[in-house]
């Protein structure tokens, strides 16, 4: 298990008091070890709050009853204050194949979280994914747009939403999309790998969408957790986060390069081709764009340009532009 990050390093500073309110208690992490577990670990958080962020390691998701054991066992002889469940099996491909697992993870997990958490009487958060849309809607996704997933991920990520949404706790589901961050592996690490040693990479172009900062998301999720756990009638239901503006990868490709060169950084000619000229075992949505308005109309988040958020994680990687 790991402690929430207090050192200078961490990046914000959340007070409560600002808001009318003060919180205390232990805050259950799922995927400490990924790029949101990892950033919500490294947020500065109230004085009271301790973030207890664990991995596979320290609970078995495909296991329910384990769920339903550990969040019951609270911590440190205190029950949790609520549970962010942001881990989830997000190989696309793979789980085409591995349906099982994926459904284990992606959806029974949800409902055992659920559970737990109503019998807590607790909140709970739960992290999605623009994987539960077709994809094929002019502009951005509203939260409550009909749903058809068009593979086994997005599919086992619904399930878990189902869950989440049907049980009796408390809860906000965060749908987000194109995660990305200075660690694990994302978009940005691999152009950037790849680009060290190919002066030509080519990128799909026809499928458009926002980036997001794990560091951006896990802001918005600390905010919605707090207010959930000090406010009985904060707002409850469906949410998207991503960062603002649209983009495709080739783009979005274009973008890291043109920022990475200007850091001394890696950097490459992008060429755009199709989605049919890029085969993979799982279909992805054409267009992943979410929509802000209720997130910004229950919680007051308004995210940020994508490029700034990209920059920040090239400085991290790289510097700072020279």
């Amino acid at each position: 298990m790991s402690p929430a990050d207090t050192s200078a390093s961490a990046r914000v500073d959340t007070s409560t008091e600002r808001h009318g309110y003060t919180v205390t208690g232990a805050i259950l992490v799922t995927g400490a070890n990924g790029q949101l577990g990892t950033e919500l670990q490294r947020l500065t958080w109230p004085a009271g709050v301790r973030v207890v962020a664990i991995d596979v390691v320290d609970l078995d998701l495909t296991d329910a009853a384990a769920i339903e054991r550990y969040v019951a066992a609270g911590h440190d002889g205190q029950p949790f204050a609520a549970v962010i469940n942001g881990a989830a099996y997000t190989a696309v491909d793979k789980a085409e194949s591995d349906l099982v697992t994926a459904w284990a993870v992606n959806a029974m997990a949800p409902a055992a979280f659920a559970k737990a958490c109503a019998d807590a009487n607790i909140p709970l958060v739960q992290v999605s994914t623009d994987y539960v849309f077709a994809g094929d809607k002019m502009g951005a996704w509203d939260v409550d747009d009909a749903v058809a997933p068009l593979g086994v991920y997005g599919a086992s990520k619904l399930g878990g939403e189902l869950a989440v949404r049907t049980s009796s706790a408390r809860h906000a589901i965060v749908r987000t999309a194109w995660v990305v961050s200075a660690h694990s592996n994302n978009f940005v690490k691999t152009m950037l790998r790849v680009a060290a040693t190919n002066q030509t990479l080519r990128v799909v172009d026809d499928q458009c969408g926002s980036p997001t900062s794990a560091a951006d998301l896990a802001q918005a999720l600390q905010t919605i957790t707090l207010r959930l756990i000090a406010d009985a009638d904060a707002p409850t239901g469906t949410f998207h986060f991503s960062n603002a503006g649209k983009i495709t990868w080739a783009g979005f490709a274009f973008e890291i390069f043109r920022q990475s060169s200007a850091r001394g950084g890696s950097t490459a000619k992008v060429t755009g081709i199709t989605t049919a000229e890029y085969p993979t075992p799982a279909k992805r949505p054409a267009n992943s764009l979410l929509s802000h308005a209720a997130i910004q109309q229950a919680y007051g988040i308004q995210p940020r340009p994508w490029q700034d958020a990209l920059g920040d994680i090239l400085d991290e990687l790289i510097g700072d532009v020279k």
